[in-house]
């Protein structure tokens, strides 16, 4: 593979509702701390506005205090939901975050994912793709210092301007979310800006990687764009342990309540993620939605997804409660200390060093031999020497 994977982590986020939310977003943010300090590349926080579960409201709040806790890590909004906002509005965000951060935040947007949050707006779910789209279109003029002026049936901008130019030219980087259907990957494209498959693990999802990759390359190359597979991420969910045995033990902490709340949001006509009367780990695994295993097994995800998609540039977990805090962050511990490497060749070096020595430790212990037998005649020739004097 040509393009050096990178690695992060997608905070939706995921917390029980029977917790304090205060600790859950203090966690979110000690994250991006314990990332940084490992060596991941990247987070993006969610925005979601019901149901309990996914509690922030406001990527931009997160982005604001984890650039305050982190040194070199960059962090994305993954995704602001165009539909509820005006473009306006975001555009300057983007803008003011972009200086605040030095040039490290990123910006992924979506239509809009809990039917729930748009009824509460009084926003028609089957329009969201296509306001996501006249959004789109104008927060990419606008990041790039161009003066708009559109109309639609729900925003109107006169000569509209951001109020700042960005820190990072010609923008910072943006990127649009794609589960399913083609329309992330045809924005993609349009725009010459990166794709998030925020559910690369899951059925229908993994099927269409290529083909949503595919059509945003098609549509790019129309619109006279070129898209690189490094602004493509792929995320899936995964905990891993020292064994396999230790990481289904973790998982014991929260996996089961989290399926629930996933069943309850899975599109109509879905199938459960667990098949009635399977074993939850066993059927994560075998349809490789997810990884409960060992850092052997992230590798082997990564190598499917690079089966399914080609070339991509970043691999993201999924965050999640599953097990608790402390294991938690051992599993990405675990991950940067293994994983990582693998993917990332960092050891090649090393291991083609201990290699010769394994294969040629007979002949090199005999040279060392040699060489400290040497040094003692020396010596014993020197004492010699002296004592005749």
């Amino acid at each position: 593979m040509t393009t050096l994977l990178k690695h992060g982590a997608f905070v939706a986020p995921f917390h029980d509702i029977r917790e304090s939310p205060t600790l859950a977003l203090r966690r979110d943010l000690e994250l991006a701390a314990w990332l940084d300090q490992l060596g991941f590349q990247e987070i993006w926080y969610g925005e979601h506005h019901s149901l309990g579960w996914e509690i922030i409201s406001s990527p931009e709040l997160m982005i604001a205090a984890a650039i305050e806790m982190t040194k070199r890590i960059k962090i994305g909004s993954g995704v602001i939901s165009l539909s509820y906002h005006n473009p306006l509005m975001v555009a300057n965000r983007i803008v003011q975050l972009d200086h605040m951060s030095l040039g490290r935040v990123m910006f992924g947007f979506g239509p809009g994912m809990l039917p729930t949050d748009a009824s509460m707006m009084g926003i028609d779910t089957l329009k969201q793709r296509d306001m996501m789209g006249e959004s789109l279109d104008a927060i990419v003029r606008l990041v790039r210092g161009e003066v708009v002026t559109a109309k639609t049936d729900w925003f109107e901008l006169n000569e509209a301007q951001v109020h700042l130019m960005p820190y990072t030219s010609p923008s910072p980087e943006l990127a649009v979310a794609s589960v399913v259907t083609p329309s992330g990957g045809m924005l993609a494209g349009k725009y010459g800006i990166g794709m998030l498959c925020v559910a690369a693990t899951q059925g229908g999802s993994f099927l269409k990687l290529g083909e949503n990759w595919q059509i945003a390359n098609q549509v790019a190359e129309n619109s006279g764009h070129i898209l690189h597979p490094s602004m493509l991420r792929l995320a899936g969910p995964m905990h891993i342990a020292e064994t396999r045995e230790k990481a289904r033990d973790n998982v014991r902490f929260g996996l089961q309540k989290w399926l629930t709340y996933m069943d309850y949001v899975r599109p109509p006509g879905a199938k459960p993620i667990i098949p009635e009367g399977a074993d939850a780990v066993d059927s994560l695994i075998e349809s490789g939605y997810a990884v409960i295993g060992d850092p052997q097994d992230a590798i082997a995800q990564i190598e499917r997804l690079y089966g399914a998609q080609g070339e991509f540039g970043t691999f993201l977990h999924l965050a999640h409660d599953w097990a608790n805090w402390d294991n938690t962050k051992a599993s990405y511990e675990l991950y940067a200390r293994y994983v990582m490497p693998h993917f990332n060749r960092t050891n090649e070096i090393r291991i083609t060093s201990y290699e010769q020595l394994v294969n040629n430790s007979t002949e090199l212990m005999a040279q060392r031999h040699a060489g400290t037998s040497a040094a003692f005649q020396k010596w014993e020739e020197k004492k010699k020497e002296m004592e005749q004097k």
